[in-house]
């Protein structure tokens, strides 16, 4: 039926060694004599295909490989072609195919197996059930900026208004509303943001967000501030937006802090919206259409976030994963997150971690002077037992919790019960309400992760330990994608 396996034992682009894969090779698009040359033979030998039995137009050989990262081509009558519908880049030979294999890899890729109807044997690898290869060998700065490319490229044919559900409410908040009500608001919608409005200017202003909230339990918690809790049941969003202009003088604050308020328009490209969430450091962006009359509202149609765009991705490539190479790589050999010393390759950020005996005041000025969104919340062996999330401090606004607790006496611990007592659908410590990786996982898996609703971050753990190594954002993500420079540079990974 085919030829038997062949050992091209002269492998110049895998790890030398006795260790051999299997693997079948295939093209399934017709013609007279197929053969079939890469890497693996040194690029002088072409190897023989046969036609599979009961099929013509498909042409098949086992090969033995060694694990590593193979390039290779057909040679299909007289005239050297590459499948477009498997992994490619552009190569010294031109346009090559690319296989990435590693030890554990399914020693045979490719079987024969009849169909039920007729005598036509099935040769296509059905991609989204098989288990994807993770290769834990580094991958060429070309291949990474290969797949980057392709990414951003499909992004920047995409438009905002796609993300627009079929149907939905977004919430916008009157400037003119009590912060004290406005947070209720958030609290009762189950919603960490809100758009804000201003009805006498007939415009969108800003937006309100956990932040704020954050800011604004700081400054009560002052024996120095101005606000008290009396004044918090009457003071507007709009005055609290220029109290907070005077904060950012004295204090580090990352973010935009101006009234402008940073929107995209529905026929924005989705590389452009994650652009701007990234450049203005935020986590979401209204989707506006401003209608031509002067004296029109603007509509808001939707509320983008990296998250949204992610599944986009993952949705788009989940059948040619392939052809992104850099999807296949495990997670601890890219520069991508915030890790521990000597596992994996950091952006160059500490990695901040507190215990659950901690106060909540040291958790939430780290939650603003760290830059970040999320602190892993780890035991006296660093195992991970929970997290404390920007947006988690939402459920003090619960039956004015607020009011009824010093941020300098209140542990993490009881903060996160608080935060659980509020909401039905978190768990306790011991549970698990956050998302974790392993470093072995492929970003493929990190990412359809993250394009679920709601997470905004995966806590990288220890296999057998549950020791904490690291911490993948979604910001992560889409910086690595766009390759944008983060050396000597602060990172905000608030998303």
């Amino acid at each position: 039926m085919f030829p038997a396996g062949t050992d091209c034992t002269q492998d110049a682009g895998g790890i030398s060694g006795s260790v051999r894969i299997p693997w079948s090779f295939v093209w399934r698009y017709g013609g007279n004599r197929v053969s079939v040359i890469g890497s693996f033979t040194r690029w002088t030998e072409q190897v023989e295909m046969a036609p599979v039995e009961g099929d013509s137009t498909v042409f098949q050989v086992m090969c033995s490989l060694s694990p590593g990262i193979h390039q290779y081509m057909f040679f299909v009558d007289g005239v050297w072609r590459h499948d477009e519908q498997q992994p490619h880049v552009m190569s010294a030979y031109g346009i090559v195919n690319t296989l990435i294999l590693n030890q554990e890899a399914n020693p045979v890729r490719a079987l024969l197996h009849p169909e039920v109807s007729g005598n036509r044997m099935n040769m296509d690898v059905d991609h989204e059930n098989s288990p994807i290869v993770v290769s834990n060998l580094r991958i060429s700065e070309a291949d990474i900026g290969i797949s980057c490319d392709r990414i951003s490229e499909f992004l920047s044919t995409c438009a905002a208004y796609e993300l627009l559900p079929d149907s939905g409410k977004v919430i916008a908040l009157e400037v003119s509303l009590p912060v004290k009500q406005a947070f209720h608001i958030l609290y009762e919608q189950g919603i960490p943001v809100a758009p804000l409005v201003d009805t006498c200017s007939r415009e969108f202003v800003g937006v309100l967000s956990p932040l704020d909230f954050i800011l604004i339990l700081k400054e009560l918690s002052s024996h120095a501030s101005n606000l008290t809790e009396e004044e918090l049941e009457t003071h507007t969003i709009s005055a609290w937006k220029d109290a907070k202009q005077q904060l950012s003088s004295q204090m580090v604050l990352h973010g935009p802090t101006q009234r402008q308020l940073i929107h995209a328009g529905p026929y924005d490209s989705l590389k452009e919206v994650a652009l701007k969430i990234l450049q203005n450091r935020i986590a979401t962006i209204p989707i506006v259409h401003s209608l031509l009359q002067e004296d029109s509202f603007p509509h808001l149609l939707h509320l983008a976030s990296l998250s949204g765009i992610l599944r986009c991705i993952c949705r788009h490539f989940r059948q040619f994963s392939n052809s992104v190479p850099i999807l296949q790589q495990a997670i601890c050999t890219i520069p991508l997150g915030t890790w521990v010393s000597r596992v994996g390759e950091s952006n160059g950020n500490e990695l901040v971690k507190l215990k659950p005996n901690e106060s909540l005041s040291r958790a939430l000025t780290l939650l603003v002077q760290a830059q970040v969104s999320s602190i892993p919340i780890v035991d006296d062996n660093d195992c991970l037992l929970d997290t404390y999330s920007r947006s988690d401090i939402i459920s003090l606004a619960k039956d004015k919790v607020y009011a009824r607790i010093h941020l300098d006496e209140t542990s993490i611990y009881q903060a996160l019960q608080l935060k659980n007592n509020a909401s039905s659908s978190h768990v306790s410590l011991t549970g698990q309400h956050f998302h974790t990786c392993l470093r072995s996982d492929s970003l493929q898996k990190v990412m359809e992760q993250l394009a679920n609703p709601g997470v905004r971050r995966v806590i990288i753990v220890e296999d057998a330990t549950n020791h904490v190594e690291g911490i993948i954002s979604l910001s992560d993500v889409f910086r690595f994608l766009f390759r944008m420079r983060q050396a000597n540079e602060a990172i905000h990974r608030i998303i």
